[in-house]
This record gives structure tokens, C-alpha cells and sequence, in this order.
């Protein structure tokens, strides 16, 4: 018994923090809208890839639709909406899409503001 306790308190300790799986970008994107689509074609393929997809893996939902479980500071109004979220609370946000430059630089000082370290593995 002893040692069943002892190998589950080192399994515990040797996994991966958790945080990452916590933290997540979310899109709110709707039918229709051109910047969705203009981010799609800038953004979506390379985010995956990146340390900040890595870190906070992308989730889109339809903001004409049902809403994730996340607590938001503000309703989301328009599209797209980026919401950088940790533990299911809104940590950051973007709001429209202000083009392939800009974005980047807008998310990496939201992660900064909210702390989350980037994932700079692989």
C-alpha cells in the first residue's frame, strides 16, 4: 500500500502543469463576416503552431449561438472577438480583427498582462 502511495504522489508530481490545459483563445466569429474569414486566411493555418497556440489552443464558437461556459467580463458584441481565458474566466480580450501584424503584437502583451507564460516547446 505504501508503495502505491508513494508511485501515485510521483506520477502526480511529474505531470505537466496544468495550466496550459486550462488556458484558451476563443473566437467568436458569425456567418458572413469578412474578417473572420480574413483571419482565417492570415492567422488560422500558423496559429496552431505557434508558442500562444500552444499555450492557448483556439475554440471558436458562433456568437449568434449557444455560448461556451466561460465567465466573460463583458458580452460579446461583435465578430470576431478573440477572449484569451484561464480556468474558464476571461483574462483578455481583442475585439475585431486589426490585421496580421497588429494581432500578434496585441495578443502577446495580453498574455503578458495575464501573466501566462508561453509554451516554448517543439
Amino acid at each position: 500500500m505504501a508503495l502505491l502511495k508513494t508511485l501515485t504522489v510521483l506520477l502526480i508530481a511529474l505531470a505537466p502543469y496544468p495550466a496550459a490545459a486550462d488556458t484558451y483563445l476563443y473566437m467568436a466569429e458569425e456567418d458572413g463576416c469578412s474578417w473572420c474569414a480574413k483571419w482565417d486566411d492570415e492567422i488560422a493555418h500558423i496559429y496552431p503552431k505557434t508558442a500562444e497556440g500552444k499555450t492557448a489552443p483556439l475554440k471558436r464558437f458562433d456568437l449568434f449561438s449557444e455560448t461556451p461556459d466561460v465567465t466573460f467580463k463583458n458580452r460579446v458584441r461583435f465578430t470576431p472577438t478573440f477572449v484569451l481565458v484561464q480556468n474558464g474566466v476571461e483574462v483578455g480580450r481583442i475585439e475585431g480583427y486589426p490585421g496580421e501584424d497588429f494581432f500578434w503584437s496585441l495578443l502577446t502583451m495580453m498574455f503578458k498582462r495575464a501573466n501566462i507564460p508561453l509554451d516554448q516547446t517543439g
